[in-house]
């Protein structure tokens, strides 16, 4: 696992009225802080990849449909410069994904059906400049397809 990225399987509470699910908690061991929430809708096959940060963490978790979400280590120094992890995550695999600064992250709406991805970043949006450093989807240095991996 890349060093400080974290995944928590969420639990649902499921009763005959549908569920509830604890999507974030000050009491979970991955929360640090955060300043806002949004959400983002995906169609299916979209990519939305590649960034990282310098001042924030992002905490991922897909409430509707299902992404696969990829991280890429190139913090120079780090123990885990250069591994890739990815994780399937959304209805079928509820979970909050924590990505540290400095890690290149990513996520494909898999399935058949739109995705809607919340994000808890610890920092607030500067429009003014934008804390986000950009590579393409496919970019050659990021050892990752995007592609179905069958295992």
């Amino acid at each position: 696992m890349i060093q400080g990225v974290e995944f928590k399987p969420l639990k649902k509470n499921c009763d005959e009225r549908g569920f509830l699910m604890e999507v974030l908690r000050t009491d979970f061991e991955l929360y640090r802080k955060f300043a806002m929430v949004y959400v983002s809708k995906n169609y299916p096959g979209v990519v939305r990849a590649w960034h990282y940060h310098k001042l924030q963490d992002d905490l991922f978790c897909c409430v509707s449909g299902m992404v696969k979400a990829a991280c890429y280590d190139a913090r120079e120094g780090s123990p885990t410069h250069g591994l890739v992890n990815d994780f399937c995550m959304g209805e079928d695999n509820p979970g909050l994904l924590k990505i540290p600064v400095g890690v290149y992250h990513g996520y494909k709406t898999v399935g058949t059906q739109p995705s809607l991805l919340l994000n808890f970043p610890t920092e607030l949006y500067n429009h003014k400049e934008p804390d986000e450093y950009r590579a393409a989807w496919d970019d050659p240095s990021i050892p990752y397809d995007w592609d179905i991996v069958y295992k």
